[in-house]
């Protein structure tokens, strides 16, 4: 009814001011596309996120080289007990502590094996982590060019409704000399009605893309500067060959191929003897002491066909990454070229839009000078007015677009990073953490207790 389309209308209106003053509250400098992309690095929990998950994966080379290494333990015991003899209870008590070390010799490369594979994973995860910072700068883009799409649009919006809310004065004014009916009034009140609906999804539109922002950057937009497009460095053949050797989806599926091509080998390599090298020293409660040193070795004979069922499974996932990498690649010709095809239609709509707007612009003022003899009707004027205000709405979203598709095609070549867009921001190094622990260190060494200390700043 027409009392909660009122309080609609309010409700819009709030939260677009609200926004509004956020926006006037944030802007004491010149807000930049730069600056925006700047703060989504910063701020953005999806990056963290998956900065860990590299972090997990460099350890889990740490936890492979261990297998080299010698694992030496300690042990403790003490018991006591009694018998019932014909010369009463007797007692015995002992007690042991010893040592023991084993080092595996050989395992057919296994263990070698297993950090290769692992190594591999931690490439591919890096590149993962490439393609999430794309994501969030293509967010971070797309929030900054949407809110500039609707404040244009509010300031559309705003506009209408004086220009109309002019017409209908206008209207009632001849129908006060008899030039017009009540028809025309009536359609030029229907008119202004409509626009202040659409005036208000304007204005909440503009809140919704302002919480977009905030969401992204972690602030309130302010005044947010016209941004450029992206400079495109290649063709359309160029830039899918270069997309194809440097995309990071593309580089992940071949880092996971070569761990699954290891991981076969693994596989086999469990079917083969393994040679350790085991000693141990001890004490008792008397204090005598006693010692060993020897080899071991073992080998499966029958295990139910497991290892067996595990090689197959190995290839079967090899078998999926060389399809993944396939679908990657075709994956990745398609969005280059969608891309740029998405380019070349948002140049020409901006170029068409403009030359309808500028022709727009000419008919409206010729059909309200028209009206004004008498010769339109307040309906001619209402719809060439309409005309002008789709025509400048379809320019500006057409010359947003262009800006979005110029970024999207860097997307899509692999280019959208903040090193690329030389956004002068300190950048993440993923091979910092992975250089700290790939020897393993123990938790009691220098470096160890040096990755400690970065942890805890991290997770502070």
């Amino acid at each position: 009814d027409k009392d909660a389309t009122v309080r609609m209308i309010r409700i819009a209106r709030t939260l677009a001011l609200g926004a509004a003053l956020a926006m006037t509250t944030a802007a004491a400098r010149a807000d930049t596309l730069a600056g925006a992309l700047v703060d989504a690095y910063q701020t953005s929990g999806l990056l963290e996120q998956n900065r860990a998950l590299l972090r997990a994966a460099d350890e889990d080379v740490a936890s492979a080289m261990s297998a080299l290494r010698p694992v030496i333990s300690w042990s403790a015991s003490a018991s006591t007990g009694y018998s019932e003899t014909d010369f009463g209870t007797a007692r015995t008590n002992s007690a042991n502590v010893g040592i023991s070390s084993q080092l595996m010799l050989y395992d057919a490369g296994a263990s070698r094996l297993a950090i290769e594979a692992q190594k591999e994973t931690v490439l591919a995860t890096r590149q993962q982590l490439i393609q999430v910072e794309q994501q969030v700068m293509l967010r971070g883009i797309q929030a900054y060019l949407n809110v500039r799409r609707e404040a244009a649009f509010l300031n559309l919006r705003q506009n209408n409704v004086r220009v109309i809310t002019q017409e209908l004065r206008a209207a009632r004014d001849r129908f006060e000399v008899g030039e017009v009916t009540r028809t025309d009034v009536s359609l030029a009140e229907a008119r202004l009605a409509s626009a202040r609906s659409l005036l208000a999804a304007a204005e909440g539109s503009l809140a919704q893309a302002a919480e977009e922002f905030r969401a992204v950057t972690g602030r309130a937009p302010g005044q947010l500067q016209p941004p450029g497009g992206a400079s495109i460095p290649y063709g359309l053949a160029e830039a899918k060959a270069y997309a194809l050797r440097n995309h990071p989806d593309m580089r992940a599926a071949q880092h996971n191929v070569a761990a699954a091509e290891l991981n076969i080998r693994r596989g086999e390599a469990a079917m083969e003897p393994t040679v350790n090298l085991q000693a141990q020293i001890g004490i008792d409660e008397d204090f005598n002491d006693s010692g060993s040193i020897g080899l071991s070795a073992s080998g499966p004979i029958y295990q139910g066909g497991r290892l067996s069922s595990q090689v197959r499974r190995f290839m079967a996932q090899r078998d999926a990454a060389r399809a993944g990498l396939h679908i990657t690649r075709v994956g990745i010709e398609q969005n280059v070229a969608n891309a740029f095809a998405a380019l070349a239609v948002s140049r020409a709509s901006s170029t068409a839009f403009a030359q309808q707007v500028s022709a727009s612009e000419v008919a409206f003022r010729g059909v309200r000078e028209e009206a004004t003899l008498g010769a339109r009707t307040t309906l001619d004027v209402l719809n060439a007015e309409q005309e002008l205000l789709d025509a400048r709405a379809n320019l500006i979203s057409a010359q947003v677009d262009e800006i979005l598709a110029s970024y999207q095609v860097l997307f899509a070549m692999g280019l959208l990073t903040a090193e690329n867009l030389r956004l002068g921001v300190q950048t993440y190094d993923p091979s910092a953490y992975y250089n700290l622990v790939e020897d393993a260190p123990a938790a009691l060494s220098e470096q160890g207790r040096a990755l400690d200390r970065v942890l805890r700043a991290i997770g502070d």
